[in-house]
């Protein structure tokens, strides 16, 4: 079993998708409204709206679409991309670029177990958190409450 993150834009999801794609690498892949059988059954006007879209890096994949629900879109605080980088190095890259433009809650840090660490809401309104295991014995001296 997988799980992954769908994102839902307001129209500016081919920006945020090209925009994340540049930051962590991969393959994007775009189908339109336009593009789609349900081209003649919505209006002109979103014909270039991305009715779906992946984005699939060698660790991880993010989807979108521009296809809001009857209600429109609410963004909310209840949901975040968690990112679990390889190495320092790659942590400190996507926060630098992922968080250009937004807004850093967190910035990254080494906390106290043992974790380098960093939160923020990038441009588009989306939270992140990103993490990197610098010392991956830390795992070991954490006591595991008995259920």
């Amino acid at each position: 079993m997988q799980l992954y993150p769908y994102l839902t834009f307001n129209g500016n999801c081919r920006k945020a998708m090209a925009f994340y794609k540049k930051c962590l690498g991969g393959e994007l892949i775009m189908q339109t409204v336009g593009e789609s059988p349900m081209a003649n059954k919505l209006p002109m006007e979103m014909k270039a709206y991305i009715l779906h879209c992946t984005l699939v890096t060698k660790g991880f994949i993010i989807m979108g679409s521009d296809m809001t629900p009857e209600t429109n879109l609410i963004k909310g605080n209840n949901n975040a991309l968690m990112l679990k980088c390889d190495s320092e190095k790659e942590i400190i890259s996507f926060f630098k670029s992922l968080s250009a433009g937004g807004q850093v809650s967190s910035p990254l840090e080494t906390t106290f177990w043992g974790t380098l660490f960093g939160e923020f809401t990038d441009r588009f309104g989306n939270h992140w958190i990103l993490s990197f295991a610098k010392n991956s014995n830390h795992i070991k001296n954490i006591k595991h409450e008995k259920r």
